[in-house]
């Protein structure tokens, strides 16, 4: 999906997640909790920055990272409105990280692997910015368990341009993770109008 399309859905973008809001709370609290004490966290494809928002409550720092300048405008306001200090804001490409191996303390890629036609690149990326004894989380839309009125919502979203290349499930995006074969996978789902499957891995 092209880099105008997140620029120009930007304004929206919270709109268009409070209409799964009940998921999409829960999913941010879980991982807030998963991060650990004082972490060093990377976020990318954050978006307008809420999981990074709920990362910055117990980590040491947090890089919140997208592709849209407009999404991290928007993130960069939010955080400047909590008082949050201990966020940074970049531009990165999730399949091509500028940073070194071994970076991060748990590193964040929520609600993006879906939208990719090859999410195993990411997600090797994302593991390898990861420390040794880090965690990844990777909490993902599970379209495939998508409640009927919730798929009539997904319609009217392809109609300003958006799709998915990955309709998960919880079994399938579970086979996904584990085809890495990178760790053992930890699986919790979040039941909802479109549930979410977050995926832990440890780096041991």
């Amino acid at each position: 999906m092209s880099r105008t399309f997140w620029d120009r859905v930007a304004g929206l973008y919270d709109l268009f997640e409070w209409s799964n809001r009940k998921v999409n709370t829960a999913a941010r609290a879980r991982v807030g909790e998963l991060v650990p004490a004082g972490a060093r966290v990377l976020d990318c494809a954050a978006g307008t920055g809420e999981f990074s928002l709920a990362a910055a409550k117990r980590a040491g720092s947090v890089l919140c990272t997208d592709q849209s300048e407009a999404m991290l405008a928007r993130a960069r306001k939010k955080a400047a409105r909590r008082g949050l200090s201990n966020l940074q804001f970049a531009h990165r490409d999730i399949t091509a990280l500028s940073d070194p191996d071994g970076s991060f303390d748990a590193v964040i890629a929520a609600n993006v692997l879906h939208l990719l036609p090859q999410p195993e690149i990411a997600v090797q990326e994302l593991w390898r910015v990861a420390a040794p004894g880090g965690r990844l989380i990777l909490p993902t839309y599970l379209q495939g368990k998508a409640g009927a009125a919730y798929g009539s919502m997904i319609k009217i979203y392809q109609g300003v341009g958006f799709h998915y290349e990955h309709a998960f499930t919880p079994e399938t995006y579970r086979e996904f993770l584990e085809r890495l074969k990178l760790a053992p996978v930890a699986l919790e789902v979040i039941p909802g109008g479109v549930p979410e499957g977050i995926g832990i891995l440890e780096k041991r």
